[in-house]
């Protein structure tokens, strides 16, 4: 998916400096000309869709999907963007964010959860500005990943490392992407609070219950008759 919208600021990579002889692009039309064509408007992307959402770092996250670029640590992300990020957060719904992508998590779900993302250095810019945002930002090794098990948010540095080789790369995002698949597949929610309990004799047995966290603790009766403390089985 894409934004339908206008991509002012063109690269060019070869020298990595605006190329101004280029004009204005479609967002949509470029990105179907890397993606063969199969790109939807995100606008029309609903989030109940969704079992897991990836973003890959470059460019376009700091002037398309954010104006990061130029306004840095006080951006605005793609409010479509930024409606999708909320509506998984708020599903548990795994996240991905690549290279310089944890800005987008920084700027979103930093305020509302901390969540915990990764540059690689915790000395670079961006890094320094995800803290202000409100993330936890941590380090990284190019070849790993950093996965936040409370948000579900799993980041990692890719090319924010200057000297990091392709095969580095590739193997940090093969990990990122099989983690988000490992975190889809596990549809559990947060423990929703039941119904209250009714009293029990203290001579009756008590099931085993799963506690927050997903420790098991069983409940016994006590010789005198007086429940005993949780105990892990």
């Amino acid at each position: 998916m894409a934004p339908d919208a206008t991509q002012v600021r063109v690269v060019d990579h070869l020298t990595r400096s605006p190329d101004g002889s280029s004009g204005p692009r479609s967002v949509l039309a470029e990105s179907a000309r890397i993606a063969r064509g199969k790109v939807r408007d995100i606008a029309s992307v609903q989030d109940n869709e969704l079992d897991a959402l990836v973003f890959p770092g470059g460019n376009g996250v700091v002037t398309v999907l954010s104006n990061y670029a130029e306004k840095g640590v006080v951006c605005e992300v793609h409010p479509e963007v930024t409606r999708l990020l909320k509506a998984m957060l708020l599903r548990r719904r795994p996240m991905g964010f690549i290279c310089v992508a944890p800005i987008l998590a920084a700027r979103v779900l930093g305020p509302a959860a901390g969540v915990r993302i990764t540059f690689g250095s915790k000395a670079c810019e961006e890094a320094k500005h995800a803290a202000v945002m409100g993330a936890d930002v941590r380090p990284c090794p190019e070849r790993e990943i950093l996965v936040d098990q409370k948000n579900r948010v799993v980041s990692t540095p890719a090319y924010m490392y200057d000297e990091a080789r392709l095969s580095d790369v590739g193997m940090s995002i093969e990990r990122l992407v099989r983690q988000v698949i490992s975190l889809a597949r596990d549809r559990q929610s947060r423990p929703q609070p039941g119904p209250p309990a009714r009293p029990r004799d203290n001579r009756e047995p008590v099931p085993a219950r799963a506690a927050e966290g997903g420790v098991v603790v069983r409940r016994q009766g006590s010789r005198d008759g007086g429940p005993r403390p949780p105990r892990p089985v």
